[in-house]
């Protein structure tokens, strides 16, 4: 999109070209929070099966979390100097991922994709705390509660998916059909 990310200003102590690093990395963060928004009300409104209550319920207020946090997201960037782009074009157009791949299905089908959804969702985060960590301590407090609250969003998920054993049924699943079709076996 060739969109400049340096601001002619930031916050005190911080560089703009350290804060222009930082909004483009936010921005892309900015996308997987409005992504898995959108997908987990997908998941909402397509669960069936016994379980469709119990995962219909348990969505609504992760939804609500994750648009806080892409809110938070948006608003450090601004507050860094910077634009957030949160149009459904610039989502689309930027992101590095494929869309959900699961229509109407079983609600624990639904968990077992969205448990890779998670999964993909947390190693970036993490890989992303660890970068802005050297250049903006704010930035990195922000990402690290996020975090928190997302882990025990896919340890709801999961907690559908673990046998007694404690096991996950959708081990060793690479995609979201896949670990669809694991979860209900």
């Amino acid at each position: 999109m060739g969109i400049e990310v340096t601001p002619h200003y930031t916050v005190p102590g911080l560089a703009a070209q350290d804060a222009g690093s930082v909004i483009e990395l936010l921005q892309q963060r900015l996308h997987a929070l409005n992504d898995l928004h959108l997908t987990l009300k997908h998941v909402h409104w397509n669960v069936v099966g016994p379980h469709f209550i119990a995962v219909h319920e348990m969505l609504d207020p992760q939804v609500d979390r994750v648009r806080d946090m892409a809110d938070d997201v948006a608003e450090r960037m601004a507050a860094l100097g910077g634009v957030a782009y949160g149009t459904p074009g610039v989502l689309v157009e930027q992101r590095t991922w494929k869309d959900y791949s699961v229509g109407r299905a079983d609600a624990i089908a639904h968990l077992g994709a969205l448990n890779l959804v998670y999964t993909g969702l947390l190693e970036d985060l993490r890989a992303l705390i660890k970068t802005v960590a050297e250049i903006d301590p704010v930035t990195e407090d922000l990402l690290i509660e996020q975090l928190r609250d997302l882990e025990q969003f896919q340890w709801f998920v999961r907690a559908h998916l673990e046998t007694a054993s404690g096991n996950l049924t959708t081990a060793g699943a690479t995609t979201e059909i896949e670990a669809a079709r694991q979860s209900v076996q």
